[in-house]
């Protein structure tokens, strides 16, 4: 083959290439075409019904009793990201209920008293799917009311800002923000800018932001860091008491577990003191927070789901479909040393081996546990301090209650999350038909 058959055929090559890169583009065109027809005429339909409802006529109209319904399917599908309407439920809806301890009134880590959970999303274009998610110990300026705190690492391939200094002094001075990998020194960056401007704080030299984080790059553009200081503003101020939104929802919205559509979850336990043998008392609420993004052999109340479900393929750009993080917050009102709470921080871990998850090399796998009971906070009042905690003996049935509620928590980020879909690739939910299914097969779930 002389110079020019080469160059020729070398042309060729390249032209080829490039159809195919058209074709491509071609083809993604076609299907954003696609979303935005039916986002507009949801969003023709949403109005309509809007206009429905305000009219005199409205409540002769057969349409009116399945207004809510009908405008809740119009928002979901004019959302971006979300690729149809999906109807989701917690663990405890399909029977699965892990332990014997009893969850608290919202199954949730704000049945801690004092706990409270702010969440941002983050949905834009076809490209960011991200957010921050702010959990708060108490009501009070944490930098001056401190509380004891431990951090456990199952595996240490993360980026989870604030450690060594909590290790060291047993303590957290600042509320624990979780987000996406590349965003956790803008938001600590706006916390600290945050937290400096509070009132008494104008003296303030030193500050020990606590930000942890998961890789939602199969998901997101993470590469923009697009995580705003507004952004971890609104979480801190919106964070509150009672239910916590979970799934695909703050640091979630762009996490995969398992393979599925991973998220936020939460779950809570209540632990009577009397069954250790211990002094009978109140009983104390532990509750767990977690942002699921880790893989393994999927696992629910022992049934091997890794078999039972038909998998997706593993999602692009991971080299192993266990490879992910998980960072789990455990919060408690017994009044806990942070000797203790690192002995209550490891029995997460349980938890997490309940589930599937081993710590696969590229997991990030990290547990922070915090108590909130005034007695053993530190207020720096002086340079003696006067505490009253559980003694040893009285830690058996707190261990238990974290094991139980990281299990349930995992489940349901899970089962609560929806699908995802932009620009980088999909995670479709866990599909709770073939769950039920194979819990039924197994003598497990909902009557």
């Amino acid at each position: 083959m002389n110079v020019w058959s080469r160059v020729a055929s070398r042309g060729s090559w390249v032209d080829g290439g490039r159809s195919r890169v058209i074709a491509r583009s071609a083809r993604r065109a076609r299907r954003s075409n696609r979303v935005a027809v039916i986002r507009i005429q949801a969003t023709r339909l949403l109005r309509a019904l809007c206009a429905l409802a305000m009219t005199r006529d409205a409540q002769r109209s057969p349409l009116v009793p399945r207004l809510p319904s009908l405008v809740g399917l119009a928002l979901l599908l004019t959302a971006p990201g979300i690729v149809a309407a999906q109807q989701r439920v917690r663990a405890r809806d399909l029977g699965v209920a892990p332990g014997r301890l009893t969850p608290g009134p919202n199954n949730a880590i704000t049945d801690v008293p004092g706990v409270r959970v702010g969440q941002v999303t983050r949905i834009v274009g076809d490209s960011i799917r991200t957010g921050v998610t702010a959990i708060v110990p108490h009501g009070e300026n944490t930098f001056f009311s401190r509380v004891p705190a431990a951090i456990v690492v199952g595996n240490g391939f993360g980026k989870l800002l604030g450690v060594t200094q909590v290790q060291e002094l047993g303590e957290l001075e600042t509320p624990i923000l979780l987000t996406c990998t590349l965003c956790v020194w803008r938001a600590a960056d706006a916390m600290v800018d945050y937290l400096l401007h509070q009132p008494g704080m104008d003296r303030v030299r030193s500050i020990n932001p606590v930000v942890g984080e998961t890789n939602d790059g199969s998901l997101n553009d993470i590469r923009d860091r697009p995580i705003r200081a507004e952004d971890v503003v609104k979480a801190l101020t919106s964070a509150d008491t009672g239910k916590v939104e979970e799934g695909s929802v703050g640091a979630g919205t762009g996490t995969i577990a398992f393979g599925w559509k991973g998220g936020i979850g939460t779950s809570s336990r209540r632990a009577e003191q009397a069954r250790d043998g211990a002094v009978a008392g109140r009983p104390y609420t532990v509750g767990v927070l977690v942002q699921s993004n880790f893989g393994g052999a999927f696992t629910v109340m022992g049934v091997p789901m890794w078999k039972e479900l038909r998998r997706p393929p593993p999602p692009e750009g991971r080299r192993n479909a266990a490879d992910g993080s998980i960072m789990i917050v455990v919060a408690t009102d017994a009044p806990v040393s942070d000797r203790n709470l690192r002995r209550m921080a490891s029995r997460a871990l349980m938890g997490l081996g309940r589930t599937g998850g081993y710590g696969s090399n590229g997991s990030g796998d990290y547990v922070i546990a915090l108590s909130t009971a005034e007695s053993v906070r530190r207020t720096g009042d002086g340079p003696v301090r006067q505490v009253s905690d559980l003694d040893n003996d009285a830690m058996s049935s707190l261990f238990e209650a974290v094991a139980e509620a990281t299990e349930e928590a995992i489940y349901n980020s899970l089962f609560m999350a929806t699908t995802v879909e932009s620009r980088s690739g999909r995670a479709d939910a866990v599909p709770l038909d073939q769950v039920r299914a194979a819990l039924k097969r197994h003598g497990i779930g909902a009557p």
